[in-house]
């Protein structure tokens, strides 16, 4: 289509319009296809009369009320803050240069031109300027948004839907969960009321409600459906912090977040929170928290400013039709217990790496997601009975639920040079480096955390399919401890051709099973 624009007026407003858009205009204006061809203006099709679209227009006027009834609940919280000092280079050699790890590693952490880092050198703050959305939950003005709308905020103003404009207050916020509740001086606002996320089915109608892009598009109401539940958070860094997400395909984008996504009866089921996408912009996959974790939260932090999380001690996965058999089981379900934090509760209680949770008092766990849900309903001190299959066989463990405090390179086929280093290759494609002193630095690695450092992953190998990444850390090989990068080869090659191999990998601060289908080459 062409570059050129002419100016489009609509209601008085003038828009820049592509030529070709308004050919097309032009076009339609005189032509229009019928199956009998093309005929000339002025005959024009009949309407379809009530009857024939009365399912249709009772579905709109449905959504029409609902949309009504939700939109003065829902704010647009605009912030300001401090941005952050920003990274300058700096050659003058202080600090840790990069040295002694494998050039795959100082490829990896940035490392190059002659040892030189990057450092943080302290500048002056600027003033930013952020915006995001927020569900008023009290006549009183309490609001419901996102932690990281407001984080560092040193002036917050809230618009609402009739263009008052109020100055809010912090009243806590939670990183864990990425809420904060925050208030305005006010009385008889209109609000919204709590539904159940857990009823929650994929097909079902939601909407999507709040600012997307700022003031001028406040008010702005999508439709779609639940896509899915019980979605994890792939990009997070933290393998503790909750799952459970609603996905949907009512358009998010930026300036949603801390909005409100709702059911067909207009109650809020979630809080809207990220987006998926390789451009920045909505494409067809948004994620809100479920309101089973945001209401519970967002009581806390009116009571008390503060929340109180339960915490195991422990990162699982899900347990999937592809690894089901590692762990002597029948069924995919359950949550597979990938580390144990040391001196933790589910330590004392005397769970291990492997055990698959299938019951916290009682109650069905099908996967990770609701078994960090269902932590999440129990207050810390609780005393709970987890039930457990250890090698397919079932156990019962009694323990207290704490709190959770927000405080060398070788190959699978090729034994390498008898000093750690090696190509790339082999049937998982992928380079391993030992853990030495200059990798755990860099890595931030825990003690406890035994293994091999990725160093380097083929394109297009097994490993690249599985997610492996450089940095990560391979610390068993089929339920088998590796202390080093030539155990981890080991462990791999003594794995019969032509079947999988389960990792138990440590990666942006957690530990999780990966299932890799070696290459038979």
């Amino acid at each position: 289509m062409s570059a050129i624009t002419n100016e489009l007026v609509v209601k008085g407003k003038k828009f820049a319009a592509p030529v070709g858009f308004v050919a097309a205009g032009v076009l339609g204006a005189v032509l229009f296809m019928t199956q009998g061809g093309v005929h000339a203006a002025g005959v024009s099709a009949s309407p379809l009369d009530d009857n024939s679209v009365a399912a249709l227009t009772a579905t709109d006027h449905a959504m029409e009320a609902l949309a009504a009834r939700v939109m003065p609940a829902v704010v647009n919280v605009a912030v300001t803050s401090k941005g952050e000092a920003q990274e300058a280079e700096d050659g003058d050699g202080q600090g840790f240069s990069g040295q002694g790890l494998p050039p795959g590693l100082q490829q990896f952490f940035g490392f190059g031109n002659g040892g030189r880092r990057m450092q943080v050198v302290p500048q002056q703050p600027q003033i930013q300027h952020g915006v995001g959305s927020g569900v008023i939950l009290s006549q009183d003005g309490y609001i419901v948004t996102n932690n990281h709308v407001v984080e560092g905020a040193t002036q917050i103003k809230v618009t609402l839907h009739d263009r008052r404009v109020m100055t809010a207050k912090v009243i806590g916020t939670d990183k864990l969960t990425d809420l904060a509740v925050i208030k305005v001086d006010g009385h008889d606002l209109p609000a919204m009321s709590w539904g159940d996320s857990s009823k929650l089915e994929p097909g079902q109608t939601v909407l999507a409600f709040g600012s997307p892009f700022g003031m001028s598009f406040q008010d702005t109401v999508t439709r779609g459906i639940v896509s899915a539940v019980n979605r994890q958070n792939p990009f997070s860094d933290d393998a503790r912090k909750p799952g459970g997400f609603i996905q949907t395909d009512a358009a998010i984008n930026p300036g949603n977040s801390g909005g409100a996504l709702v059911n067909s009866h207009g109650q809020l089921v979630g809080i809207n929170t990220f987006i998926i996408s390789n451009s920045g912009s909505f494409a067809g996959a948004g994620f809100a928290i479920p309101a089973k974790i945001a209401e519970s939260t967002a009581e806390q932090l009116i009571k008390t400013g503060s929340v109180h999380h339960g915490y195991l001690g422990i990162s699982m996965n899900d347990v999937t039709p592809e690894n089901a058999h590692f762990f002597g089981l029948q069924d995919a379900d359950g949550a597979v217990v990938s580390s144990v934090t040391p001196d933790s509760p589910a330590s004392r209680a005397g769970v291990e790496t492997g055990d698959v949770i299938v019951k916290l008092n009682g109650q069905a766990i099908v996967n990770g997601s609701a078994l960090q849900m269902a932590v999440a309903d129990v207050r810390p001190g609780t005393k709970v009975q987890l039930g457990i299959l250890r090698n397919g066989k079932a156990q019962a463990l009694d323990l207290t639920v704490g709190e959770y405090n927000a405080k060398g390179s070788l190959t699978a086929d090729n034994d390498g040079d008898g000093g750690g280093h090696a190509a790339q290759g082999g049937k998982l494609g992928v380079g391993m480096a030992d853990l030495t002193p200059e990798i755990r630095q860099q890595l931030r690695l825990p003690d406890e955390v035994k293994g091999a450092a990725i160093e380097s992953v083929r394109p297009g190998s097994p490993a690249e399919d599985a997610g492996l990444q450089p940095g990560d850390v391979i610390v068993q090989v089929n339920r088998h401890e590796v202390a080093d990068a030539k155990a981890a080869v080991a462990g791999v090659k003594a794995v019969p051709a032509g079947q999988d191999v389960l990792l138990l990998v440590w990666s942006k601060g957690g530990t999780s099973f990966r299932v890799v289908h070696p290459s038979q080459g």
